[in-house]
């Protein structure tokens, strides 16, 4: 038998705000729910790091949010109401601004609006295959006498791809190949490299590609590292997450190395002696990226 409840159940029908013509709420106090709780958003957990910060000659840019881990940032733009033009550019300029004034953090441009149309979503679609972009459409409405909203993402960033990725379409070369672009002392480097790597992994490999040098596991690509050979040196690309363990360890060493890229990479120019100063230093790098990316 089945049981009913005592008292029937009505299934309450929602009320949509138009937020633009609300006579109480503006932009400003949406802005304030977003910097009281970032992950409203659904972008996951993000701290503030500023709100309504001046951006020089071009006005405030609304909400700017931080990754805790990746230190990534999002530049945020709001508008109620419908989306236009002046929003999309100012959302763009402002990510802009802060990329170019802080190269060494990730960024990442997101548009929030009430309504987003077809036809100018296919406009901010055309952006997002060179610049990140996220497009937020937010919705609000009656419960009560309170006010809900509901955020939800009709464009994700496009993450570029990775090189295992690509490899399909990477031209296979050999040894000698390289030796020809590198020398021989380089090789030779690369293959003790090759040895430290294999302690971590043991079955690992080299796969040569003409663009670099990649890697197998277990007869497999698994590019977490790949090696490009110079005529002094090589260039090591690690696959790992840019944390505070990771960062410390780095600027300690002496090593030479660009900043964490895009792709989730740290580039290090790696030299003879560096393999020998370094070589617990980097048997630890390699076994924390192995974790992340077996």
């Amino acid at each position: 038998m089945t049981n009913t409840p005592s008292q029937k159940i009505k299934l309450a029908k929602l009320e949509r705000v138009n937020l633009s013509k609300h006579p109480v709420i503006k932009e400003s106090w949406i802005q304030q729910q977003i910097a009281d709780d970032p992950s409203i958003l659904g972008l996951g957990d993000l701290i503030l790091k500023d709100k309504e910060r001046i951006q020089p000659r071009a006005g405030r840019l609304d909400i700017l949010l931080q990754e805790p881990e990746t230190k990534k940032r999002y530049t945020v733009e709001i508008q109620l109401g419908k989306t236009d033009e002046a929003h999309l550019v100012r959302t763009l300029e402002y990510y802009d601004i802060e990329r170019k004034r802080y190269p060494q953090y990730e960024h990442c441009a997101v548009i929030v609006a009430e309504d987003i149309t077809t036809r100018f979503l296919n406009v901010i679609s055309m952006f997002n295959g060179t610049i990140p972009l996220i497009a937020l459409q937010m919705k609000a409405y009656e419960v009560g006498n309170d006010i809900a909203i509901v955020f939800t993402k009709i464009l994700d960033e496009v993450n570029l791809g990775l090189i295992d990725e690509d490899e399909e379409v990477q031209e296979l070369v050999d040894r000698d190949y390289w030796l020809k672009r590198s020398s021989s002392d380089v090789m030779k480097l690369t293959e003790e490299c090759l040895t430290i790597i294999k302690s971590v992994v043991p079955d690992a490999g080299f796969k040569y590609n003409k663009a670099y040098i990649g890697l197998t596991t277990n007869g497999y690509t698994n590019n977490f590292i790949t090696m490009g050979p110079r005529k002094n040196y090589f260039v090591f690309s690690i696959r790992i997450s840019s944390t505070e363990e990771v960062k410390k360890l780095i600027e300690e060493s002496g090593l030479d190395v660009r900043e964490h890229n895009r792709w989730g990479r740290y580039d290090i120019s790696v030299q003879k002696s560096d393999l020998k100063d370094n070589k617990e230093l980097i048997e630890t790098l390699i076994r924390m990226a192995w974790e992340e990316n077996k």
